[in-house]
């Protein structure tokens, strides 16, 4: 199929978020500055996002029509086969996309390289237009990633580009039986973290810092980010603050999913338990008493356009 169209995605800056609530900038910057805030910083991170945007959008106007997609409405938005995804925005806006669009190709852009890290954003303003001329010409490099999958035992479903959240709304215990390799426990912890490989260095790295960060009054570290050297067809899953009883065990608290192990997650808790993917709670399913997560790599695949 050839490109006809591009999607710019893109979401709120804080400054836009800001106004959004406070109804004026001025009212924001008063909020913001009798906290003690630098509104400064907010003003300059939307400035340089503006721009970029603005130098996405201009740029790509020279070779293919496109239209600009808030994050909000991804998931009532229709995507085709005809169509590359332009992503404007940090790394957690790359996977809330890939979950709505299938495998068309993304084009991820990192409007601002000095605040961002980018893992997920091989491109900036001035030099994506390469990668839309190679999708266009169907000659690009791309990798296609592994999703996370949450398959409840009522049919319904959640995709996971970085990773899945298994616990409660709010910070009370999560109470659930986990059952890994054949071996059933109950628990009670502050969640479970499934990760992706291209999650590993996110949520679930922070997992292992702090782990790591602990391990420091036991015996001497070094202070560089850890994180799991997953392969793509890899979820690792990790337990967060399990709490041992006379009821509950700590066992197991780690491990690694593939296609021939799954997570097994059943639901104790009579309500407030969910399962959320990529960080956006809003994009969650019900998981209380009753409910059963099978929890493992999803069939389906995101396209990354590659530099």
């Amino acid at each position: 199929m050839s490109v006809e169209y591009a999607i710019i995605i893109k979401n709120k800056t804080r400054l836009e978020t800001l106004i959004e609530r406070f109804n004026t900038k001025a009212q924001a910057k008063f909020y913001i500055e009798s906290l003690g805030g630098n509104f400064h910083d907010y003003e300059h991170e939307n400035e340089i996002f503006q721009h970029s945007l603005s130098t996405v959008q201009r740029n790509l106007s020279t070779v293919l029509k496109n239209k600009i997609v808030e994050r909000s409405f991804l998931p009532s938005f229709i995507f085709n086969d005809k169509q590359v995804i332009v992503t404007v925005g940090q790394d957690g806006l790359v996977a809330n996309t890939a979950k709505y669009v299938k495998q068309i190709p993304i084009v991820a852009v990192n409007p601002d390289q000095d605040r961002f890290d980018g893992i997920l954003l091989p491109f900036n303003s001035d030099n994506f237009l390469v990668a839309i001329d190679k999708v266009i010409a169907n000659n690009h490099n791309s990798k296609l990633t592994s999703f996370a999958e949450a398959k409840l035992n009522d049919g319904q479903r959640l995709l996971a580009f970085n990773d899945l959240f298994i616990g409660a709304t709010s910070h009370v215990s999560a109470r659930y039986q986990i059952t890994y390799h054949n071996k059933s426990e109950e628990q009670s912890s502050s969640g479970i973290i499934v990760s992706t490989q291209a999650g590993s260095t996110g949520w679930l790295s922070s997992i292992f810092n702090m782990s790591f960060g602990i391990q420091k009054f036991i015996q001497e570290n070094d202070s560089t980010k850890k994180y799991a050297n997953l392969a793509d067809n890899q979820l690792m899953f990790a337990v967060r603050e399990p709490f041992a009883s006379k009821r509950t065990q700590v066992e197991t608290t780690a491990g690694i999913i593939t296609g021939d192990s799954k997570l097994i997650v059943q639901s104790f808790m009579p309500n407030n338990g969910l399962i959320f993917s990529d960080g956006v709670e809003a994009d969650f399913l019900k998981f209380n008493s009753g409910a059963i997560a099978t929890i493992g790599v999803a069939a389906e695949k995101a396209n990354l356009v590659l530099a």
